[in-house]
């Protein structure tokens, strides 16, 4: 067997095979006996077929068969062994149905290589925005976090994000209350102002206090939600229509957040023990905890902007095999008409570009994703779908159990493979370029983010 690689321009050609009869024949004859033990073939009992008769029977079929998997192992083979980076996969080049008769072959396929790029990583400088914390900042975390860990307890004047209680009657047209047998009447109601659609209903309960009377529309609270309406005023679902217009609630009792004190306990609670002792330090902790959650930000910037360096500086010019990749799309791409190719083609060209980048970026640094790699991918990305669920305190019960889910099912873990590179290369690429720090605000950090997306937006098309 002869395989060699014929160039027709600097990034196609074609890998030749040339197969004699020594190459394939004890393989044919294997494969044939196989067939006589196997299969039952009419008049010979199983196992009993000599190996003429097989010849005339399969011998064609097994022959071809052969010698395509013959050839396409060899070509693969050759690629492997002389590290060829080409692009998809080899196209047999067939110019005509194989002579099966003869003794000896020639199989061509059609390969197109991936450019050569001289990647310079270490000479390139890349902005990398931190976010300031601000005192703002601190203050409004410290207030969420105090209030998350606080407890409620009864007042007697309204106060922010305060539950209302009281008796809430329906009225008649003319304000007075309805006493009909149909009245609407709740004697243990409670509202939460602060969750209410119309902020109009809402301030009707700013300023006061218990013994005061408040008018309010239930359907304007909630934009006419037949579900929250009819809890709200403990009736079912059937009798919301009898719900329109005002009622009154005389309020009894407030129940507010009474945040939690500064302190030892509270440190110790929030932080663990014997991390914080006191104002300074907690201070100083919360504004840690502001940065880490910045961080993701940060490197979703650097990943973004690294990206677009990269195509500016390696894609640009980058020379693809054009005629190739014509021919591979029209075989792969079977829905898509030979003449709308070209208009698919160059959709593609970026991505296929970036493919190329990241593959030489990941091959020079060395880059590569092992299962710990995975799983610490799936953990992070089963956090945050707890988080956004509101579910992130039961992370410790539940997350062990969704992270085995989502690496058993196959396109998940795909998914999770492809996160973890992507992880992985990037930190490699911060680790390697020179990085221009920089501490901004996060109004900056926005300005910035919105021109960029203004710059990547596709551009819109005037209306004749």
């Amino acid at each position: 067997m002869d395989v060699t690689l014929e160039k027709t321009k600097d990034l196609e050609g074609y890998i030749v095979v040339k197969i004699e009869e020594a190459d394939y024949a004890d393989r044919v004859k294997k494969e044939l006996k196989e067939i006589g033990q196997k299969r039952q073939i009419p008049g010979f009992r199983k196992g009993h077929i000599d190996i003429n008769q097989l010849r005339k029977r399969f011998g064609n079929e097994v022959k071809a068969h052969v010698l395509n998997e013959v050839a396409a192992d060899a070509c693969l083979k050759y690629i492997d062994d002389n590290k060829l980076d080409i692009l998809g996969q080899p196209l047999p080049a067939v110019d005509e149905e194989i002579d099966l008769v003869k003794a000896d072959y020639t199989f061509k396929y059609e390969v197109g290589f991936a450019p050569t790029l001289k990647l310079e990583l270490e000479k390139a400088k890349i902005p990398f925005y931190n976010i300031a914390v601000t005192e703002q900042m601190i203050d409004d975390q410290d207030k969420s976090m105090r209030s998350a860990n606080g407890e409620q307890a009864p007042a007697q004047e309204y106060a922010d994000r305060a539950l209302v209680k009281g008796s809430i009657m329906q009225l008649n047209e003319d304000g007075t209350i309805k006493e009909s047998d149909d009245a609407i009447q709740v004697t243990d109601g409670i509202l939460a102002p602060f969750l209410f659609k119309s902020t109009d209903e809402a301030k009707k309960f700013e300023g006061t206090k218990v013994g005061d009377k408040v008018v309010f529309n239930p359907f304007e609270t909630c934009d006419g939600n037949e579900s929250e309406v009819a809890s709200m005023l403990h009736i079912d679902r059937d009798k919301v229509e009898n719900a329109r217009g005002n009622f009154e609630m005389t309020i009894t009792e407030y129940v507010v957040n009474k945040p939690a004190e500064l302190g030892e306990e509270y440190y110790n609670k929030v932080f663990g023990a014997d991390k914080v002792h006191n104002e300074e330090e907690y201070r100083k902790a919360i504004a840690d905890l502001i940065s880490r959650s910045l961080l993701p930000n940060s490197n979703q910037l650097f990943t973004r902007q690294t990206e677009d360096y990269l195509m500016d500086t390696y894609g640009a010019k980058m020379e693809l095999p054009v005629d190739f990749l014509r021919k591979f799309m029209l075989r792969n791409e079977s829905e898509t008409k030979p003449e709308d190719i070209d208009e698919l083609l160059e959709k593609s060209i970026p991505g296929i570009k970036w493919e190329i980048i990241e593959n030489k970026v990941a091959e020079k640094l060395d880059v590569k994703v092992n299962d710990d790699d995975v799983k610490a991918a799936a953990r992070q990305y089963g956090m945050e779908q707890l988080q956004q669920y509101g579910m992130g305190h039961m992370a410790d019960q539940m997350l062990d159990y969704f992270v085995e889910n989502m690496l058993k099912d196959k396109n998940q873990r795909r998914q999770l493979v492809r996160m973890a590179f992507n992880g992985n290369l990037f930190h490699a690429l911060h680790n390697t370029v020179k990085l221009d720090e920089k501490t901004i605000s996060l109004e900056e950090f926005q300005a910035i983010v919105a021109e960029l997306n203004k710059a990547n937006a596709p551009e819109e098309v005037e209306a004749e």
